[in-house]
């Protein structure tokens, strides 16, 4: 999807005083994004050590950022910082019939 410019002001409100936040928005609407819900134990925790630090240089190797980031302005991916935060891009991004209940088949195999 093409994220408009006011959804992008929206989604990154906390950042709207600091001074990148206009290059922020740019960026970020000038492309396509891949707006995406993930569940499961420990989800932002697990998730957050996926992507990598903010700031590439920080991020381990083997995390998104780490592999595919050289500048923190284009970090390549966002990813919920809470469960409050994450509720909220949420409700941002996607209407309640987007979103679907599931089973995966592998779930009594790998989980308690």
């Amino acid at each position: 999807m093409h994220a408009s410019e006011q959804l992008l002001q929206i989604h990154y409100e906390a950042l709207k005083s600091l001074p990148f936040f206009p290059k922020l928005v740019a960026y970020m609407s000038s492309g396509p994004v891949v707006p995406m819900v993930f569940e499961g134990r420990k989800v932002i925790e697990n998730g957050r050590t996926m992507l990598g630090a903010t700031k590439p240089e920080a991020s381990c190797p083997g995390s998104i950022r780490g592999d595919y980031c050289q500048d923190v302005g284009r970090n390549v991916v966002h990813g919920s910082d809470s469960t409050e935060s994450a509720n909220r891009e949420i409700n941002l991004w996607f209407t309640p019939q987007e979103l679907c209940q599931y089973k995966q088949a592998v779930d009594p195999w790998i989980h308690e």
